[in-house]
């Protein structure tokens, strides 16, 4: 299986740069996840296209400031840092974050003329860096210092909304509201779960009523969800390593769902990865066609990036040909694609309840 089996063609002029003025007033295209039928709806009607019993499972992660911009000490040289995970093995984002002592960061990284071991790097609002190891593709092991008691202070001060790389301006102050969704609480992604960015009290209040649970897992988005995938045999391809967790809670509703609905891509990893069950890994699963999905029935879901890890799992769910033929309906039916686009529920049960 090649990359180019992912391609498509999408105009610049689809591609969102802001969001609607309200969160739920985006589009829903329908695809039947075998039959392959497409029908065009608004987010509103979600709620109506499901069932009681049904539980919608979505990822609480919170956007951090993690873009950091400084220069090095003795040169000036500009540098640009944005935060990925904790260094350490097993120790989760927001608890880093919070910690009173140094801890080890792994970051991406980029500077005038580079960046190598012992650089030391000044930031806003008296954060200071030091460049303990490069690891190879701009990715560097980072020792943070600050006045401040913790991290996470440190860079509500100095850090930036790490805006998606295909949305062509600044953040705005309007991006630190709507860049998150309306139940984010987990701190430590640098991406947003954007396929939950749709869902308003309304909506929420509209499945309450239909008897639908809702339930809660954590993963912490990385910046891999941006990389394409190189042309080429997708054999050799590596997924970044993502922290998630599923509460006891959220695996006891699973449990007893009659059919579990991921809201995002970063769900159906953390279901599969740990097959429904509480715990918490780093996980590295990179769903292709042909996977076998053990946990999720159905899926929403945002419009993905050609030839990306985020389109090929969608692909593995509803099938490569009805999946990219959706695609091209979303394009000549105008839809707005990406993080701050419209939306897409792919079920063969739905509207059946």
């Amino acid at each position: 299986m090649q990359t180019s089996d992912f391609d498509f063609t999408l105009p610049d002029g689809l591609i969102a740069q802001a969001p609607l003025p309200e969160r739920d007033a985006s589009r829903l295209l329908v695809l039947g996840r075998t039959t392959g039928t497409i029908d065009h709806r608004r987010f509103t009607e979600l709620p109506s296209l499901l069932r009681e019993g049904d539980l919608l499972v979505f990822n609480d992660a919170r956007v951090i400031p993690a873009r950091l911009l400084g220069k090095k000490v003795g040169t000036g040289g500009k540098v640009e840092l944005l935060l990925v995970r904790p260094a350490a093995q097993l120790l989760r984002t927001d608890v880093a974050l919070e910690a009173d002592q140094q801890v080890e960061w792994l970051c991406l990284g980029q500077a005038s003329k580079g960046l190598k071991a012992g650089t030391h790097v000044e930031l806003e609002a008296g954060l200071k860096a030091e460049i303990l190891e490069s690891s190879g593709n701009g990715e560097y092991v980072v020792r943070f210092t600050s006045p401040l008691p913790t991290l996470a202070a440190a860079i509500e001060k100095a850090g930036r909304l790490p805006l998606p790389p295909y949305i062509a301006r600044a953040p705005d102050e309007a991006d630190a509201e709507r860049y998150q969704t309306v139940y984010s609480k987990a701190k430590g992604s640098v991406a947003a779960p954007t396929a939950g960015l749709h869902f308003t009290p309304a909506v929420f209040e509209a499945l309450k009523t239909r008897g639908i649970e809702t339930a809660f897992v954590t993963l912490d988005v990385g910046p891999g969800t941006f990389l394409p995938v190189r042309d080429g045999s997708l054999a050799a391809h590596k997924m970044h390593a993502e922290r998630c967790r599923i509460p006891v809670a959220t695996a006891e509703a699973i449990a007893r769902a009659g059919r579990v609905v991921a809201v995002g891509t970063t769900v159906v990893r953390t279901l599969e990865s740990l097959g429904g069950e509480a715990g918490e890994v780093d996980t590295g699963l990179f769903i292709l066609p042909g996977f076998e999905f053990k946990v999720v029935d159905a899926l929403v879901t945002n419009f993905h990036l050609p030839k990306s890890t985020l389109l090929m799992l969608v692909s593995a769910f509803a099938g490569r040909e009805s999946t990219l033929k959706a695609y091209a309906e979303a394009v000549a039916q105008q839809y707005r694609f990406f993080s701050y686009g419209d939306s897409m529920f792919i079920d063969d049960a739905a509207g059946q309840g």
